[in-house]
């Protein structure tokens, strides 16, 4: 590992899979971290087995869907360490009937909360940690989205939607605030293997997915923190209003 986040703060919102892996690796490379989670048990449980590192990082609770949820936790950020020089974005809303529906089908007290918790909540998110960051004297903002944004899948259309909602809010973001030296960036991953996707996905599907891909695996959490900690970092400086596919070639577009 290097050490190209040593001095910054950073708030990663959403554990799991892939957000402990960024809580990881921002630690790793010298950040102080607090990682949010609506499992808060979990999102502090993960904080300890990382700070027995000798990282500074903490967990908390963060609903990503409640204004006061995410206000709190920038305002933890800055109250612990001082300040904030990165977020990131990192959470989704999930139903069954986001994903069993297509749109002329799916119940709308389902499609509202996918789209409360990944559209609002990320505008939210980012309401709160821009001034923050604006306030460092700059900062960057990175927003986890999906291949799926782009995909046409037959149900999910709400996630689809909460997704694709980030890049526009990244491309504002980027434009509006790039002179404050905000920096801000998507991060689309593939399908990424981890623990939880292991124990609900059939083998042949996994195969399909895998056979999908021009590397012949499947993505890693590491492989977006790797992308992640690039550009947090001072080296990823020249890199802004991007979305960045990490998906081993599963999916080409411009």
């Amino acid at each position: 590992m290097q050490d190209r986040l040593i001095g910054k703060v950073i708030v990663v919102a959403g554990a799991g899979g892939i957000g402990d892996e960024l809580a990881r690796r921002y630690a790793s490379e010298g950040a102080s971290v607090v990682l949010g989670d609506i499992d808060g048990e979990r999102a502090k449980a993960v904080a300890v087995e990382i700070a027995a590192t000798g990282a500074a990082v903490v967990g908390t609770y963060l609903d990503g869907g409640d204004e006061q949820s995410i206000k709190a936790i920038v305002d933890l950020a800055v109250a612990t360490y001082g300040g904030l020089d990165g977020f990131h974005a990192n959470y989704a809303g999930f139903n069954a009937g986001d994903s069993e529906h297509d749109v002329t089908t799916i119940p709308m007290e389902d499609f509202d909360y996918v789209m409360n918790v990944g559209a609002r909540g990320f505008m939210l998110c980012t309401r709160f940690a821009v001034p923050a960051m604006v306030a460092r004297g700059g900062g960057s903002m990175v927003y986890t989205s999906s291949d799926a944004a782009f995909m046409g899948e037959t149900v999910r259309v709400g996630y689809a939607m909460s997704k694709i909602a980030a890049h526009a809010l990244m491309r504002h973001v980027a434009r509006r605030f790039g002179a404050q030296g905000i920096r801000a960036n998507v991060i689309s991953p593939g399908v990424v293997a981890h623990p939880r996707f292991a124990e609900v996905m059939p083998a042949e599907i996994v195969e399909e997915f895998t056979r999908a891909t021009l590397i012949g695996r499947l993505g890693r959490p590491i492989d977006i923190a790797a992308m992640g900690a690039l550009i947090m970092s001072d080296e990823g400086s020249y890199i802004t209003g991007q979305d960045i596919s990490v998906n081993g070639g599963g999916l080409m577009r411009p």
